[in-house]
């Protein structure tokens, strides 16, 4: 199991093949992707690899995040989150992912807070159908109707879909294909919509449920290496 690399949305395109077809694709900026930590199951009890995307202000970091950015010794990050890894795939602290970590033709499951759109009704949060456009309903033909029973149970069941907020959830859309990758530039080409809004922070890891194509680079596809300390013998 291999690591996952942290990416921003930066909106739709559309591709066009050799055939003329147009292929909708979401446009993933990939920067600076570090690995910060490493989590061992002797020391922390579970293996995982902490990675590092972005670059923050150091004033804008606090004391202990200076300290553990220091401690690895790379720039303070934007962003920080672990991916569970198996043992043999842990990958140096220091070293930076490339987006060539996928390949074109991969399937991936891309993890995302989705779009809020605040109150909303249930036609709209649950697609009802409101009630009838005449005998005698006036005024609430987009309400969800009755949420009740008769005097047994006499109670309306925990998780009735009813209106309330929508949106600003993580969700997770599994089995998208990777249609290409911008080694120069940090891009990855993703066929299809993913969940977030323009410039919000996306998790993009191997799918699942579908099997990794035989090239996949293993651990990771390393854009540069951790640097090694030397000591100079006398």
């Amino acid at each position: 199991m291999r690591t996952g690399l942290i990416a921003q949305k930066l909106g739709m395109t559309r591709l066009f093949t050799t055939e003329g077809q147009h292929v909708p694709v979401t446009v993933l900026k990939v920067d600076a992707n570090q690995v910060v930590a490493q989590r061992t199951v002797e020391r922390d009890g579970y293996t995982a690899l902490q990675i590092g995307a972005g670059t923050a202000k150091v004033k804008n970091a606090t004391k202990a995040d200076r300290g553990h950015f220091a401690k690895a010794k790379v720039e303070p990050k934007k962003k920080l989150v672990e991916f569970r890894v198996s043992a043999d795939a842990l990958i140096d602290v220091g070293a930076e992912l490339s987006v060539e970590h996928f390949v074109e033709g991969q399937f991936v499951d891309v993890t995302g807070t989705t779009i809020g759109k605040g109150f909303a009704g249930v036609i709209k949060r649950h697609n009802f159908g409101g009630l009838r456009a005449t005998h005698g309903v006036s005024v609430s033909h987009r309400s969800h109707g009755s949420t009740g029973n008769r005097q047994d149970p006499g109670r309306t069941f925990p998780n009735k879909k009813m209106a309330g907020h929508m949106g600003a959830t993580r969700v997770t859309t599994q089995n998208l294909k990777v249609v290409g990758t911008d080694a120069d530039r940090g891009l990855i080409l993703i066929k299809g919509a993913v969940p977030g809004s323009e410039g919000g922070w996306v998790l993009v890891r191997d799918a699942v449920k579908r099997k990794a194509p035989a090239d996949l680079p293993f651990p990771g596809k390393v854009k540069v290496a951790a640097a090694v300390e030397t000591s100079d013998a006398s």
